[in-house]
């Protein structure tokens, strides 16, 4: 099963972060502050006891640490990193490869490197590697692999570098600026390859309706456009208006789908990893992907009115689109709403085609609102969170869902999403309005 998915971006270097040469001399470590007191003292018992050989050691003592600070900070900002992901977005569970890519544009080689990446601490502790000098104009590369099983957007970076000479006299730390961030979708759950419904024409009659799958000849002609092609030119109309005229092609209508998920806070017992929000947010990421693998034109609502792709976007790549969904799907949170009207509210003007709903808790008042719902659809499947609470109480929940005209199924924790899939198909069409 494969995602659709964005490049990294790298990271610059940042070369405006060159210090003033006194916080260099911070970097001092214990031995390069050792010799510098040494070289110091011998200069002061040169003087007092008039011993020019002693002032030559102490002189020598005292200057190999300032020669070192003065290498680092000179090669310091001369020193870039960028960082690349691949890929960007991964589903839950699954693994990103993070490359490091370290390079020494000074003229000077630099000398031993410790590199650390930042990263959120639900992927694991910081990743650190050690450089061993690099030459002028030379490159190394260093990979790590992370991965998470909360679905979430985590920011990486930024990195950080630390600078040793090779007599362990000066340590200098630089951190880079930028970060990428890595989106980790909700877990996909394979599903049974049966269809729905949601046909294109939104009136239900169990089948996807294409009304031109390559292209019919539309009775009136239109004028041509640049690009048209000559083939399609409809000569007994341009001889009558005197102008190229050209058959006009209608485009394939497609199935489908409304995927309303229920975000509110109250709907749900609990919360966390394992909780049954996430699987609610886990099976309608399921429902997206593989109704788009399945030629539906999917669209994802939310109790808050969220509507995504909203009313305004253009018809796009459907890749894009359901990359929307997603991303959108992975940062989702819980609402503070009570209600279910505001996702009434935004398909207020909009043909759902299939509905698919993955609710919560689903009360008497609630009724009403998903009635209207139905309605507007040409079926409707209602995935309930169940497991959590008394029998009775879940079996209220199924029947506020039934009673509203739609198939409600529960959905129970550790049961795979394809058992209730295929339960929902067989349902919609004995009822008349699934697939056939």
């Amino acid at each position: 099963m494969t995602l659709p998915h964005l490049a990294g971006t790298g990271e610059g270097a940042g070369e405006g972060d060159r210090g003033p040469l006194r916080a260099a001399f911070g970097g001092l470590t214990t031995r390069g502050r050792s010799f510098l007191a040494a070289g110091g003292a011998a200069a002061v018992c040169a003087y007092v006891l008039g011993q020019p050989d002693l002032l030559r050691v102490g002189v020598l003592l005292a200057a190999l640490p300032l020669l070192c600070v003065l290498v680092l900070h000179g090669t310091r900002s001369r020193v870039t990193a960028a960082r690349s992901l691949t890929p960007a977005r991964v589903a839950a569970g699954g693994e990103t490869r993070v490359h490091l890519r370290v390079d020494n544009v000074a003229r000077i080689p630099s000398g031993l490197l410790l590199l650390q990446d930042r990263v959120p601490y639900v992927l694991g502790p910081r990743p650190r590697f050690m450089l061993d000098r690099i030459e002028p104009g030379g490159r190394r590369e260093v990979t790590y692999r992370i991965r998470s099983e909360q679905r979430g957007r985590y920011p990486l970076g930024p990195l950080q570098l630390r600078l040793a000479d090779p007599f362990g006299m000066v340590e200098l730390n630089r951190s880079f600026t930028t970060f990428d961030v890595m989106t980790v979708l909700p877990r996909i759950e394979p599903l049974p390859p049966v269809r729905l419904g949601g046909d294109a024409n939104g009136h239900g009659e169990g089948r996807q309706r294409a009304l031109a799958v390559a292209g019919d000849d539309d009775i009136i002609p239109r004028d041509y456009r640049r690009g048209d092609d000559l083939r399609r030119v409809h000569w007994r109309s341009t001889a009558h208006r005197g102008s190229l005229m050209v058959r006009r092609e209608e485009k394939p209508l497609k199935a489908r789908c409304t995927v309303l998920l229920d975000t509110r806070r109250g709907g749900y017992v609990s919360s966390g990893p394992d909780s049954a929000f996430e699987r609610a947010v886990s099976g309608a990421a399921s429902a997206v992907f593989h109704l788009v693998a399945q030629g539906y034109e999917v669209r994802l609502v939310t109790d808050t009115g969220l509507l995504v792709p909203g009313p305004e976007s253009q018809a796009g790549d459907t890749a894009e689109l359901t990359a929307l969904i997603m991303e959108t799907l992975a940062v989702i949170g819980h609402s503070a709403g009570t209600s279910l009207a505001d996702a009434k509210a935004a398909l207020r003007a909009a043909d759902c085609g299939l509905l698919l709903g993955f609710l919560g808790s689903v009360g008497a008042a609630e009724a009403p609102v998903l009635e209207a719902l139905r309605q507007r659809a040409t079926g409707a499947v209602g995935f309930v969170a169940a497991g959590q609470l008394p029998p009775e109480v879940e079996g209220e929940r199924l029947r506020n869902v039934a009673l509203a005209g739609w198939t409600a199924l529960p959905l129970l924790p550790g049961v795979p999403l394809g058992q209730p899939w295929q339960q929902a198909a067989l349902e919609l069409a004995a009822r008349g309005t699934g697939a056939r």
